[in-house]
């Protein structure tokens, strides 16, 4: 009696079109970096799953020697690793630019181990490959690569003839906001603004997941800036009023989506004096921020320089309204108050959300961080 076959194991199949899966794993000096902000460029994933053998370090003496590729404008590297030993033999170059990923998170995710592949397996049938992403992280193409053949002058040809990223689609594209003026009249836009002025604000932090946690963390590289909450009642209504009459409507009819509910009422304030900024960042990505599902900045003056709005997915064009204008989005897309150069930037920042958010809400108090504090109805 022939023996029974063995079972044939499958591996994740990415595809041009394909969006590129989301991920945090270990990278030099960040133990668990968010690949989704890397958007907004090119990227070259290299699976290269060892720097042990040939065939892999043919690879990636190839990409040393072509690092003009790589210049984090047009083209990001990175590196994918499983083998813990390459932390030490890769340090001293590839550095921040290695996934250190030898609990195969992002291996198995992408295709370059079995899915049901467990850490630390031996003889583990890796497949080598390298897969270019576009500024949106959707899956381009993909390169295997063996010890016969690394392949790396395609892979090199290919990224040198992509287009600029503003036409990495083929066309221009804008992302998709509302932009709508006329939101705050300039007497509003002048209270607030002379508000934060008489009161002053207090550094402003931003959440983050930590050991299952929401906690809110300060770090004036990633985010500079100033907030004041607003107390008074009256004040707070007629901004309510502002919203609900020339905000919702225009959520609705774009979007069909009704909102409810009203987050936070806050004049913030970048300054060009403490180098007022927010790198790249989602709006939502912790269960503290989760219910969050539209995102409203609204301008209260103009004369400042730079502190534009941008969105990398969709490229380099930022957006500076007037006073009084309002740019809404989803908080999911990736955006970034860019640094203000002279003066100081204001504006108005709330979220919105419907009731089914609210109850997501209230259902993730557990999450949260007591310094979070707690939602109630």
């Amino acid at each position: 009696m022939s023996a029974p076959a063995k079972a044939q194991r499958t591996y994740v199949n990415l595809t041009p079109g394909d969006p590129a899966p989301w991920f945090n794993q270990r990278i030099a000096g960040n133990p668990s970096y968010s690949f989704d902000k890397a958007a907004g460029r090119y990227i070259a994933l290299c699976f290269f799953v060892t720097a042990g053998d040939q065939a892999s370090q043919t690879v990636l003496g190839a990409v040393r020697a072509n690092q003009h590729l790589f210049d984090d404008q047009k083209t990001n590297f990175f590196g994918v690793s499983i083998d813990p030993t390459d932390e030490k033999r890769l340090a001293e170059w590839l550095g921040a630019r290695c996934f250190w990923d030898a609990d195969l998170r992002v291996s198995r995710a992408y295709g370059a181990v079995p899915m049901d592949c467990a850490a630390g397996e031996s003889n583990i049938a890796a497949r080598r490959f390298w897969l270019v992403l576009d500024p949106s992280l959707r899956v381009l193409k993909s390169f295997p690569f063996t010890a016969d053949d690394p392949g790396c002058d395609a892979v090199f040809r290919y990224l040198e003839a992509l287009p600029p990223v503003e036409r990495a689609k083929g066309v221009e594209i804008q992302a998709p906001i509302l932009y709508l003026p006329n939101v705050f009249e300039p007497e509003l836009c002048q209270t607030l603004v002379g508000l934060y002025e008489e009161k002053g604000g207090s550094e402003s932090g931003f959440m983050r997941e930590v050991d299952g946690k929401t906690v809110v963390i300060n770090d004036p590289v990633h985010k500079r800036r100033r907030d004041l909450n607003l107390e008074d009642p009256q004040l707070i209504e007629q901004i309510k009023g502002r919203i609900y009459r020339r905000i919702v409507p225009e959520i609705a009819r774009a979007h069909q989506f009704h909102v409810t509910r009203m987050e936070r009422y806050l004049v913030a304030c970048y300054s060009a004096e403490e180098e007022g900024h927010f790198n790249p960042h989602r709006d939502n990505t912790t269960k503290g921020t989760a219910h969050r599902r539209f995102a409203v900045s609204v301008n209260l003056n103009e004369d400042y320089d730079g502190g534009e709005l941008w969105f990398p997915e969709y490229g380099p064009k930022t957006f500076k309204p007037p006073a009084g204008a309002a740019v809404v989005f989803s908080c999911s897309l990736l955006h970034a108050a860019r640094l203000v150069t002279r003066a100081r930037r204001y504006v108005f920042l709330p979220f919105l959300y419907d009731e089914a958010a609210a109850a997501l809400r209230l259902e993730n108090n557990k999450y949260l961080d007591p310094a979070v504090g707690q939602y109630t109805r």
